[in-house]
């Protein structure tokens, strides 16, 4: 290892690698292009998609630069509970998602976003909250993966990192702009094969490479007595926890999730979700172990810096061909979740600026189009600008965590539950958000009687949680006995302890006050909604006409939905 602590390639390989990489997408993206782009197969593949390519997108899209840094840290922060809480988690976000996801898909099957869907059962306001939050996760989420991209360039090779963000940005956009979530599809199949071939290689070179079993033997002393258990109370407390009570946000929260479930076919739901929960956890688990065996070896990260430290094992232990491996591991990564974050933000723009709101429920699907690559455009601009400045965006991605807490429980009540209106669910969401930021950003001193508020709320929101996740798998009657348990153990526990827990508080509080305020509005409401309605207000944007024997099919035609 040199002096900087990291081998560098050299500049030529690097733009070498990088040119390959986004030369090859490029090049299946003009195979997958259409001359006469089709909308709904620019946003959701006309709902068709297969099994193999469906699941490979999902994994690849959710193995992104910050669970690809952040399990290795995990590892190295907790010990041996580490990347099985971070990898079990994030699996179970995936699949909580399926039992919900065959209600939409039933109700609304040709919807192409989740806010979409909401315009149909509430209206305008309750749909700008979804799109806005789905809006603002993608956009962080870009910016996350273009500034990894940069340090990455900037740490393994002589370039800087502006020019890593800059080649990332215009590589990822390249191959998306034309076909938009088709491309994202075909290529984050071709991605993940190549992220499985490089980890295959790369993992058990580092961990042998390392000293194999016998470092482990010899280097346990080096963990502390919570590092060392399966069962470590600090790691469930400061890690597992707030990640399971984020499953359901992110699972209903992200457009880049609800796109996949739209654009499969429908009766491949529960395979795709099912074998996408167990490749994720895989493959994060063992990206999280590389971080461990950093704790086991003595490993002090760079700079103070955790994200250092998947670099510094691969620099170390790596040969220069197997740092170039990796380097393609992560670029991989990285872009596989960046093109997806440019369809989610072209469809939503699309479908839930334009075509329910500008145009009046009238889209013109050749605008609609035009919309959707200028978004892909500015998209990336503002990722690009906002990486270069490195700016801090821990606070952006907690307020955007815990808007998709907020609204987990009044979107999922709301294709169940007939009494839920438009007032239930704004009133619900945006009193959740207010009390989540008042908490989180202890905007009051959280003591005495303001604390036990807040404990009481969060113990609710913990039943919340519990509640809807039995519901999904298990129905009504079951979630309802496990949430009212849920509350009698969690509310003497939580009382007088919590407080010491601000992350984990903040966001049961926004569960937890967004079902107490949406429960409560509901019940006074005496009409009832016709579930019946959404799937004519949802339409197709292209009514493709049966062509007759030996002639091509009609040209597409605008399907207007109603308001």
């Amino acid at each position: 290892m040199q002096e900087t602590a990291f081998f560098q390639l050299s500049a030529t390989t690097a733009i070498l690698l990088l040119a390959g990489f986004y030369g090859a997408t490029f090049l299946m993206s003009l195979f997958i292009g259409q001359k006469n782009e089709n909308v709904d197969g620019f946003m959701v593949s006309n709902n068709a998609v297969g099994f193999g390519l469906s699941t490979a997108s999902m994994i690849a899209t959710w193995i992104w630069a910050a669970s690809f840094y952040a399990s290795a840290t995990s590892g190295f922060k907790y010990g041996l509970s580490g990347p099985l809480h971070y990898g079990f988690w994030g699996a179970l976000m995936i699949l909580f998602i399926y039992p919900f996801g065959k209600r939409f898909r039933q109700l609304a099957p040709k919807a192409h976003t989740l806010a979409e869907v909401i315009h149909a059962r509430h209206g305008t306001s309750s749909q700008m909250i979804m799109a806005v939050s789905n809006i603002v996760g993608s956009c962080i989420s870009l910016m996350v993966n273009f500034t990894a991209a940069g340090a990455l360039v900037s740490i393994l090779s002589p370039l800087t990192f502006i020019q890593g963000v800059l080649i990332a940005g215009l590589g990822v956009l390249s191959y998306t702009l034309w076909s938009g979530f088709r491309t994202s599809v075909m290529t984050d199949f071709a991605q993940l094969a190549a992220m499985i071939v490089a980890a295959v290689i790369i993992i058990p070179m580092i961990f042998f490479n390392a000293g194999g079993p016998d470092v482990l033997q010899a280097n346990m002393w080096r963990l502390d007595a919570e590092q060392a258990s399966f069962y470590s109370m600090k790691a469930i407390l400061e890690q597992g926890a707030p990640y399971f009570v984020a499953v359901l946000a992110y699972a209903i929260g992200n457009q880049t999730i609800a796109q996949r479930l739209f654009a499969v076919r429908e009766d491949l739901i529960k395979p795709t979700f099912l074998t996408a929960t167990v490749g994720y956890g895989a493959v994060v688990i063992g990206l999280g172990m590389l971080g461990l065996l950093a704790l086991f070896v003595g490993l002090e990260p760079a700079n103070g810096d955790m994200n250092n430290i998947i670099p510094q094992m691969a620099s170390t232990y790596l040969p220069p061909f197997g740092i170039a491996l990796f380097f393609l591991l992560v670029v991989g990564s990285l872009s596989s979740t960046a093109d997806s974050d440019l369809a989610a933000l072209s469809a939503i723009v699309m479908t839930d600026v334009y075509a329910k709101n500008l145009a009046g429920g009238r889209p013109n699907p050749r605008r609609m189009l035009w919309w959707g690559r200028v978004t892909m455009i500015v998209a990336t601009m503002v990722g690009v600008v906002f990486a270069s400045l490195r700016l801090d965006i821990l606070v952006m991605l907690v307020f955007v965590g815990a808007l998709w807490g907020a609204i987990v429980f009044p979107v999922i009540a709301s294709f169940y539950w007939d009494r839920v209106d438009n007032r239930a669910f704004v009133c619900s969401v945006l009193s959740a958000v207010v009390l989540f930021t008042i908490v989180r950003f202890e905007l009051v001193p959280i003591q005495g009687a303001v604390a036990v508020f807040f404990e009481i709320f969060s113990a609710i929101g913990g039943a919340v949680v519990l509640g809807l996740m039995a519901f999904g798998f298990l129905g009504r009657r079951i979630a309802i006995g496990i949430a009212a348990i849920a509350v009698a153990v969690m509310l003497p526990f939580f009382i007088g302890t919590l407080r010491d827990y601000i992350v984990l508080m903040g966001s049961l509080t926004a569960y937890g006050v967004s079902a107490t305020v949406c429960v409560a509005l509901s019940l006074r409401n005496p009409l009832r909604f016709d579930f019946g309605l959404l799937a004519e207000r949802v339409t197709s944007f292209h009514r493709e006409q049966e062509a007759v024997a030996g002639m091509p099919a009609q040209p597409p035609v605008a399907e207007p939905a109603k308001a």
